[in-house]
């Protein structure tokens, strides 16, 4: 059972991408993001997998029967292919792939592609119009490159818990995210190029780099104070009263974003208390939040909602989120049937088309699923397949 997802009735039968040919060697989370949209977009992604582990995601809770849905949820429309890349023939499979396909997408540290000597200058002699992105923590070169890092790292050293409240660690994982996309765009980008010169590139996509490109008005106000912004006081993190957060009489919480003056404004005419109509940008915002909230507490958040349409809304759990009627009617919940998992539930995509089907095709791979087509296509007889496994290359 698929969910497809369209924007329109009429849809042609094929996807934006069904060309693009991917070789996918990333593990956890910023890599099979990417290839995941690029997966839902139509491009062929092929996952190639060590042997023995695979991709680590595969084997973290929780599980769904004895599938993990961590791996579920950023892996659908894939094929997993299991090959070792220590061992000879597994490096040669690997570049007669390169030579059919458009993409490899990797997330090694610096310098484990050069050792295994599938790097991507040894790739360009096989296929030069080959595209090779690296998504690393700190990028191919400078004095952090070669150190490990997860997400938390990158956050602090890019200075986004610095101004996040309290120091608090955020609820998803910007760095692997937003470095996850910001590779599609450069996927994309480089396709289209190719399409132009006939030449292929290596994009060099770091976490860090990502996390500070979002700090953009940020460092828009620090370059012109030269003053770090304190989190407390940032008029967008909760500094200011009429853009915040509040807990009503049931224990429940709304936002609040009355910031243009009209909406301040209405919200004060709404609650009966015109008199804080002047306020809006009182120095004293911490007095003005205290009056805030034994506002909010007078009434429940339903009752709320329906006062405060145009200003205000529900902070929804991840259970009313996926029973929200926008997201539903937007589609951004889907289902599809696992062999192993049987029904499951998939977070739809965000790409809408008004011409082309995106979103779920085929459900996420079991682990190695498709080595065998794989190499049959490539034209390998039965007796070099079992050869390979008898040798442990795949």
């Amino acid at each position: 059972m698929v969910t497809f997802i369209t924007c329109s009735t009429y849809s042609y039968r094929g996807s934006m991408l069904e060309n693009i040919r991917i070789l996918d060697l990333s593990r956890l989370l910023p890599g099979p993001y990417c290839s995941m949209l690029l997966a839902d977009l139509g491009c062929h992604v092929i996952k190639i997998e060590e042997p023995t582990t695979g991709d680590y995601a595969r084997w973290m809770p929780p599980f769904i029967k004895t599938e993990s849905a961590r791996f579920l949820s950023v892996n659908r429309n894939k094929k997993s292919m299991t090959l070792n890349l220590k061992a000879e023939k597994g490096r040669r499979i690997f570049m007669q792939l390169v030579e059919r396909s458009d993409v490899v997408l990797e997330s090694f540290r610096p310098g484990i592609l050069e050792t295994l000597q599938i790097h991507y200058e040894a790739a360009q002699k096989v296929n030069p119009g080959i595209i090779y992105c690296s998504i690393t923590a700190y990028g191919q070169d400078g004095p952090y490159s070669h150190k490990a890092a997860h997400d938390l790292n990158v956050i602090g050293v890019g200075g986004v818990l610095s101004i996040t409240r309290n120091r608090e660690i955020p609820g998803i994982q910007i760095a692997d995210t937003a470095s996850g996309l910001l590779a599609c765009i450069g996927i994309l980008s480089a396709v289209i190029a190719r399409e132009r010169t006939g030449k292929g590139q290596h994009l060099d996509i770091s976490m860090l780099d990502s996390i500070v490109s979002l700090l953009s008005i940020h460092a828009g106000e620090y370059f012109a104070t030269k003053k770090s912004p304190i989190p407390e006081e940032m008029a967008l993190s909760g500094g200011l009263a009429c853009y915040n957060v509040y807990r009503t009489k049931d224990g429940k919480f709304v936002t609040l974003a009355a910031l243009e003056p009209k909406f301040w404004q209405e919200f004060c005419g709404a609650v009966g208390r015109d008199d804080l109509g002047s306020r809006q940008f009182d120095d004293d915002q911490e007095e003005l939040k205290q009056v805030m909230n034994r506002i909010f507490e007078e009434k429940s958040q339903e009752e709320w909602l329906a006062i405060l349409q145009d200003v205000c809304t529900p902070v929804n759990n991840l259970e009313q989120v996926f029973r929200d009627p926008q997201v539903l009617h937007r589609k951004m919940l889907s289902q599809i049937e696992h062999p192993a998992a049987g029904v499951i539930d998939q977070v739809g995509t965000p790409i809408k088309s008004s011409h082309f089907s995106c979103g779920m095709r085929v459900q996420p791979p079991l682990f190695g699923e498709h080595t065998i087509p794989i190499l049959q296509e490539m034209g390998l007889t039965q007796a070099e397949i079992k050869e390979l496994q008898r040798e442990g290359v795949i």
